[in-house]
């Protein structure tokens, strides 16, 4: 057994490396990885085909897929740019009131569907808009990637991290909604508010050009109206029986892919587009890392692991949930916090089996993930879009620039996060 938890803990730890590094593809070191501790597994007798079947979170995957699906369907629609666009028409092109509206909109579509797919497509728009105006893109560019990621916080669909935590600790729709989204709330507000400090050079730059975006109609960017208002209703639905997933004893993952199963049949779309839309790379790299996990699992490392961190019970649960905050942070700040998460989640689990209630560090777990990848441009996926997508334009984000902003973006809402998880401490469930 011992031999086993060494090679299954070696080939975790590699494949992590491997990801983290960033030398090779993450769903290819994922495959790699989980096909290799499944081999090793058979070969020393204590990993099956059927152990790594039964270690896959059918309820992470069915919730990914779900809402990968309905977001498909979305894009060709132009519901982003519409939004994007009247949000412009709302500020009448001052820089202050276009900052907040349109990362407003960011945030709010972030928090139910992927963050990455919102900026891919409400970026370019806002890229637009700003030459329109004759004003610089980065400002608002890194403002809806900051943000976008702090909105992703506020749900258990709202980033991928959360669906992996939320399914580990049995977490629902309305948890999210009860103890994450309040201080998300406050967290915003706070960023907001620094940003337009930070910003507060070029956001008092007068726009040339202010009557020109009056001129524009966010009518004409909705592409097909007809199937962005079924997917919406379906989506609203979807949200309304996530907020009951619960009390109705059905699962997130049932949820997700019964509306996608409906927005298909309402909207009967071409079947090859919109699966190309999907990300399955992050489907198959999730798919992976469970199968990894669960050779941990069943070679008996987190039993080992348990052991380890059974002196953990003297530090005071409150200091440890910060602890865990800052330094999930900051891995996020240099890594996907994707396999930041997934690498933690044995720690928490260990920690519940050492004797400790885990559900506080499950919380910290979600803040330091959340906020962490904002420190840097390559701490998360939509930094890095948004910095590619400014080379086009006349003020790109360097790694500097982002630097300068998004890290003390990073610092002040981490500092924030933890004053607010100290005071709801006592209110998180045991």
């Amino acid at each position: 057994m011992i031999i086993a938890a060494i090679l299954s803990s070696l080939i975790f730890i590699i494949c992590l490396v491997l990801i983290f590094t960033e030398k090779i593809n993450r769903t290819i070191v994922g495959i790699a990885g989980a096909v290799l501790m499944v081999g090793v597994g058979k070969l020393f007798g204590f990993y099956s085909e059927t152990q790594a079947l039964a270690a896959m979170d059918f309820n992470t995957l069915g919730l990914l897929l779900g809402m990968m699906i309905l977001v498909a369907l979305l894009e060709p629609t132009g519901i982003f740019q519409y939004l994007a666009i009247w949000a412009a028409r709302l500020s009448k092109g001052r820089p202050v009131y276009l900052l907040v509206l349109l990362v407003a909109v960011t945030t709010i579509i972030s928090m139910f569907l992927d963050n990455v797919t919102t900026i891919v497509l409400i970026a370019p728009v806002t890229i637009l808009i700003c030459e329109i105006l004759g004003i610089k893109a980065a400002p608002f560019l890194i403002s809806e990637a900051l943000l976008s990621n702090i909105g992703g916080v506020a749900t258990l669909i709202g980033d991928p991290p959360n669906i992996i935590i939320g399914s580990a600790a049995g977490l629902t729709f309305m948890d999210f909604l009860t103890y994450s989204l309040p201080i998300v709330i406050i967290v915003w507000v706070f960023v907001i508010g620094l940003l337009c400090f930070l910003f507060r050079h070029d956001l008092a730059v007068k726009p040339k050009k202010m009557k020109a975006i009056m001129r524009l109609e966010p009518s004409d960017a909705l592409d097909d109206r007809k199937s962005a208002s079924k997917v919406l209703i379906v989506l609203g639905v979807a949200i309304l029986f996530f907020f009951v997933s619960g009390l109705l004893d059905i699962s997130p993952s049932f949820v997700a892919l019964s509306s996608a199963g409906m927005a298909l049949v309402l909207i009967r779309p071409d079947i090859s587009k919109t699966l190309v839309r999907i990300e399955w790379s992050v489907v198959l790299f999730f798919t992976a890392l469970f199968v990894l996990v669960g050779g941990l699992k069943a070679a008996g490392v987190l039993e080992i692991f348990v052991h380890l961190v059974e002196n953990a019970k003297a530090i005071p649960p409150v200091f440890l949930g910060v602890i865990i905050i800052w330094v999930v942070a900051g891995l996020s700040t240099v890594v996907d916090n994707i396999p930041v998460t997934i690498a933690m989640i044995p720690v928490i689990q260990g920690l519940g089996a050492a004797g400790m209630s885990i559900g506080p560090f499950c919380w910290a777990l979600v803040f330091g993930a959340g906020f962490g990848g904002n420190g840097t441009i390559i701490g998360s996926t939509a930094g890095t879009v948004v910095a590619t997508l400014s080379e086009k334009t006349h003020s790109p984000i360097t790694p500097r620039l982002w630097n300068k902003r998004g890290l003390p973006v990073m610092f002040a809402s981490c500092i924030l996060v933890t004053l607010l998880y100290v005071l709801a401490f006592p209110l998180f469930p045991k």
